[in-house]
Parts: C-alpha cells; sequence; structure tokens
C-alpha cells in the first residue's frame, strides 16, 4: 500500500540513486539544482536552507511516497503567484526499480488527494518536456489535461530548447480513487 510522508533529509540518497543519468537529471527538472550529478547536500540545502526557491515562508511542501520496502517516489507542491487555490506539483520521480507498475499514477493520485482534500486547492498543474512521454502519459492517466491558464514555455539545456507542456487538473474533475 502506497503513503505520503514529508520529505526527510535522508530522503536525498534515494533521490540521488534514481537520477542515475543526466537525461533523467534533466528530465525531472535537475537544471534548477545545478549540474549533474546532483548531491544529497545540494538537495538538502535547496529544500532547508533555500524553501525550494519559493519566496513566501509557507509555500513549498516535499513529500516521498513510500510502502513497505522503503521510499518509492517523491515530489514537490507549492502555491503559484501567491494563489493559495492553485498548487503546482514538480520534480516528481519514482525510483526506477518501480516504473511501469503504477506507482507513478499511485503518487500522483495520493498527491491530488491531498492537494484538493487538505490543502484546499481548486487547481493543480505541472510541466512536462514534451519529449518526456512516459511522465506525458502518467501525468494524462491521472487526469490532467492541457492547461488554460498557464501557457506552454521553453528550457534551454546544454544550448537546446526543450518545450515544456503545461498540463493542469481541476478538482472537480479529479476522480479521486486510488
Amino acid at each position: 500500500m502506497l503513503r505520503l510522508r514529508p520529505y526527510k533529509p535522508c530522503d536525498a540518497k534515494n533521490i540521488v540513486s534514481w537520477l542515475n543519468d543526466e537525461t533523467t537529471f534533466n528530465l525531472w527538472g535537475g537544471l534548477r539544482f545545478g549540474q549533474f550529478p546532483l548531491s544529497e547536500d545540494t538537495i538538502n540545502d535547496k529544500y532547508f536552507l533555500h524553501n525550494g526557491d519559493c519566496v513566501e515562508s509557507d509555500n513549498f511542501y516535499p513529500m516521498t511516497a513510500f510502502d513497505e520496502s522503503g521510499a518509492v517516489g517523491h515530489f514537490i507542491l507549492r502555491y503559484i503567484n501567491g494563489d493559495n487555490k492553485i498548487l503546482r506539483l514538480g520534480w516528481v520521480i519514482v525510483d526506477n526499480n518501480k516504473r511501469g507498475l503504477r506507482y507513478g499514477q499511485k503518487m500522483l493520485k495520493l498527491a491530488l488527494n491531498y492537494a484538493f482534500n487538505i490543502l484546499k486547492a481548486d487547481t493543480v498543474t505541472i510541466g512536462v518536456f514534451e519529449n518526456n512521454t512516459a511522465a506525458y502519459k502518467c501525468y494524462e492517466s491521472v487526469g490532467f489535461q492541457k492547461s488554460t491558464i498557464l501557457e506552454d514555455s521553453y528550457e534551454n539545456i546544454n544550448g537546446q530548447d526543450f518545450k515544456i507542456v503545461e498540463l493542469e487538473i481541476s478538482k472537480e474533475s479529479f476522480d479521486g480513487a486510488c
């Protein structure tokens, strides 16, 4: 059974191991952390010393998904533009050994339940690189659709522009079943 808990500094070791190549690091959004390879200290500094780069003090919610085997996934939530009804989901990753087993879907559904029922958001957004087909399909499978509130953008990675497709899901359209 998959559950969520707040991120702990010891979770950084797992995240670093899941980001085991530069492509995965870049698709995860790792450039916001610096260069590959990523260190445990870099993650913990970003989260605990820099509040995930969020300006508002109470606007950064890193979470860990776990089952009986231990940590199996990670993501963060944060409000965008000071609006406490719109949450941004980000830095989503699942243990390499759990990919293809619907852990991503289960974790996202738990995240959305938390966002809508605990944090009382009306909408959750996420950006995904257009070439990250597996993540894109996973997000669509839990109900994310092309955003009406955010525009697509581009990020430059190693001198090449990659399109970030903006997706969203509303509380009304979320099926809540885990």
